[in-house]
């Protein structure tokens, strides 16, 4: 793609920054395989970068990743893709989204995600517009459920019973909706129980879902868990099991031997490739992110997608970036407060202003999340925080007519 020369004076972008950082959470540990889990006593050291976009007339952008558990691995193909995106026309992210769509496809485009929000929220702030406004938003009230940490073995979520009183915690707080990560060990017949007493519960008063996140090991696991959730009466079933959700082969396999719809296509990356899942028929609800799928301009693609399919996409995870994406969308149903545990504080980055909570007591009492009308993404972010806690820095600058 040749740069862009007629760009208007002063638009195009001249320098990109990338601020690393870390923040404790409490009552947080790891259990056996890998996953972060609620833990009495325990403390966890997480990581979290920042982007920054400005243009050589000073039109600045920011976006601050909420996925801590993942930062790691997103903040390298961001630095691989900053240098891309210098001399380039800011307001041109269809061009932009394109080009590092091509640049980036061996690498899954993860990494292009942040840099899309961040001219999102720089177009906004430009015209003093909230971005769902820019995208024709369709609400300002964001139906939610509270979505679970993974269970513990110390303390907290560490037993069936303690799952079910957290629901009935979540119902009494506003919530409609609950969705279950259960423990690492991806034992069926402890997994079933759990979602049939929750069921039992509450059930008749909150719509339940389960997220097995790919810890069932087998086919035969799968089928033997949604059958609880057949029983239970749950929205859906998400990841099922260790093809990681990648194999549309065994999703449409799963749904000729259970009814609970399946929810799935988070770890497959792209509009592409999500277009595959729906042409299968191996899925029942589209998932998308904003933080994975090519930033907000990838996700509304793929809503876009859902749609004309007549399929409903749910946002994957909590964020500033997702509230705009989901206000914008009809075919969407819920936001998902992830991730909350009794006690625990949840672990998103602690950076944000201008009134923006993603805190377990902050639902409204209409069991909605309300979203940002300030210009851009209409947060503000702590950035005394970012750089009292700041662990790396990498600046990319336009130097002339070539970055």
């Amino acid at each position: 793609m040749k740069r862009i020369i007629g760009a208007r004076p002063g638009s195009r972008i001249a320098k990109v920054e990338i601020h690393e950082f870390g923040y404790t959470v409490d009552g947080l540990g790891m259990d056996e395989s890998g996953n972060r889990c609620v833990m009495k006593g325990e403390q966890s050291r997480l990581s979290a970068f920042a982007v920054v976009i400005e243009t050589q007339d000073g039109a600045r952008g920011e976006y601050c990743s909420v996925h801590s558990g993942k930062n790691g691995a997103m903040v390298g193909q961001v630095k691989a893709l900053a240098s891309q995106i210098l001399g380039e026309d800011a307001e041109e992210r269809e061009a932009i989204y394109n080009k590092l769509k091509r640049f980036h496809r061996h690498y899954m485009a993860i990494g292009h995600s942040a840099l899309d929000i961040a001219l999102w929220d720089l177009a906004g702030k430009a015209v003093g517009r909230p971005v769902w406004r820019l995208l024709g938003g369709y609400r300002q009230r964001l139906p939610t459920y509270a979505s679970t940490l993974n269970g513990g073995r110390h303390g907290i979520l560490d037993s069936i019973e303690a799952y079910a009183d957290f629901a009935e915690e979540c119902l009494a707080l506003g919530y409609k909706g609950y969705k279950i990560h259960g423990w690492g060990e991806g034992d069926p017949k402890e997994e079933a129980a759990n979602l049939l007493l929750c069921a039992r519960r509450v059930g008749d008063r909150m719509a339940l879902m389960y997220d097995a996140a790919s810890e069932l090991q087998t086919f035969a696991d799968a089928i033997y868990v949604g059958r609880a959730c057949d029983e239970g009466g749950y929205l859906w079933f998400e990841d099922p099991f260790m093809d990681a959700g990648w194999s549309p082969h065994a999703a449409r396999q799963l749904k000729e031997n259970i009814r609970t719809p399946l929810m799935l296509t988070e770890h497959v990356r792209g509009l592409e490739g999500k277009a595959a899942w729906i042409g299968e028929r191996a899925t029942d609800y589209i998932r998308v992110d904003p933080d994975y799928d090519m930033g907000i301009t990838g996700t509304m693609k793929t809503a876009h997608l859902a749609e004309a399919f007549g399929l409903d996409c749910e946002i994957h995870a909590a964020g500033p970036a997702q509230r705009h994406c989901m206000a914008s969308m009809r075919n969407s149903n819920w936001y998902e407060l992830s991730l909350v545990a009794p006690g625990v504080a949840n672990p998103v980055p602690p950076v944000f202003g201008s009134g923006y909570s993603d805190a377990l007591e902050d639902i409204g009492a209409d069991g909605c999340m309300p979203v940002p009308d300030g210009p851009g993404l209409g947060v503000d972010y702590d950035w005394d925080y970012i750089l009292a806690n700041r662990t790396a820095f990498q600046e990319f600058t336009l130097r002339g007519d070539r970055p």
